[in-house]
This record gives structure tokens, sequence and C-alpha cells, in this order.
């Protein structure tokens, strides 16, 4: 799980299944930063925290065996390039539009003129392109350019999961995340191809942390809105 002899956890800030800053105590918190620091206590190995400005910038660090962690949206594509442990979390995809937007459902967004923002390299850039019979999709570079996009009336709508959506609306005057969804993620930890010894290792981990209420109390803390209810 660690060959350099440190465990070497990806994220991103912004979301928070990876990373945010609470703003009352500017503590750092988050389902990847938090359970990589408990999976590397378990390990008996000192963490490295390295950060980054998307999931995309991640996920490609993760396959080139640049670290060793992190926790994202478990799809068939990404399987092929790295393991999966059995999903942790199910999540909303959405939507959130600016202040005075006359968008109020989900079902507005496929029309014609409409542009949508998504992060570059996502897995929602992808779906949703394919998805979209009308609308045109427009990647942003990290989560602050979306933000700004929204702001500056570049994009109509910012699409991914409502846990960073909600963390923007916080953010963005007026904002709101529209009611409904688009799709799922089934969030899971990831880890780079070839760690077979560690592979049960992490697969134990992730049940423990989901049996004994620790992935409860970490989902708490990262503050995470959005979860499926059905």
């Amino acid at each position: 799980m660690a060959p350099t002899g440190v465990l070497r956890v990806g994220v991103y800030l912004g979301s928070p299944t990876s990373w945010v800053k609470d703003p009352k105590s500017g503590e750092s918190v988050g389902i990847a930063l938090d359970l990589g620091k408990e999976l590397a206590k378990r390990l008996n190995v000192p963490v490295q925290v390295v950060e980054f400005d998307r999931v995309a910038q991640v996920l490609d660090s993760l396959k080139a065996g640049k670290i060793d962690f992190t926790f994202t949206n478990a799809t068939a594509v990404r399987s092929k390039e790295m393991d999966f442990t059995a999903p942790l979390v199910r999540l909303e995809l959405g939507y959130l539009v600016a202040g005075g937007s006359p968008l109020q459902s989900v079902s507005q967004i496929d029309m014609p003129g409409m542009r949508v923002g998504v992060s570059q390299g996502s897995s929602s850039q992808g779906v949703l392109t394919q998805l979209y019979k009308q609308a045109k999709v427009i990647p942003a570079d990290s989560l602050a350019k979306a933000k700004y996009m929204l702001e500056t009336k570049q994009i109509d709508a910012f699409a991914t999961n409502k846990g960073i959506l909600f963390e923007m609306s916080d953010t963005l005057k007026a904002s709101q995340v529209l009611e409904g969804r688009w799709g799922l993620e089934n969030l899971a930890i990831a880890i780079p191809k070839g760690r077979d010894a560690g592979r049960e290792f992490v697969q134990g981990f992730a049940q423990n942390v989901e049996q004994t209420g620790y992935l409860s109390q970490v989902i708490a803390r990262s503050g995470l809105r959005g979860i499926a209810k059905n």
C-alpha cells in the first residue's frame, strides 16, 4: 500500500468527499483526507497529503503510481485503470445555478443555448457530453474557476455531485442547487493497479470503517450533503 514507506493521499480542494476547510475553525477535513490518515495510522506509516486543483489530476497521479490512495467515483471506465473497494457513499449528481436564474428544474437544462460547466476531466464531463442533445458542456480547470464562470454568466449552470455544489452555493450569494438529480456517484477508496497484496487489506479497511461507524463520523465531520436516500 505504501511502497515508498509513506502513504501518499491525493486530495483536491472544494469537495467534502476529498478535502475542504471548515469556515469556522480553518481545520482541514474531508473523506479522502480523513480515511487516508486513518489508513496510514493502521499501516503504521507516515502520511503525505498531496494536493491538486481538480479530481482529474488526482486520478492521473494515482494511475501513474505517484500517489497511493484517494476516494472518488468508482466508474466502470476508471476501474480499468485503478482498483476500487466496494462503494461506501452514494451521492446525488445535480446542478448549481446563480441567483436570479430562470432555471428551476433539472428538466430545463438540456435546451438550445444552455451552457453547463463541468470540472475538466471529470466523470460528469464524460457522461453529460454523451447525454445532452442540445446543451453545451464547458469544462472548468478548477472549482474556483467554475464559481467565477457562474458569477460572470459564462455558464448557466454547473454540474457535479451535490456535495461540491452545496459547498459552492455557500459562498455564492443567492445561488441554489436545483431539486432533483441527473445521476448518482458511487464513491469508494481507489488505489493504483498492481497493489495486489494491499488490495485485500484496503478492502478489509473499508468494511471495518463502515461497520464500526467510523465512516459515519468522517462523513459528519466533512459536512457532506447530497447523499442519496434511495
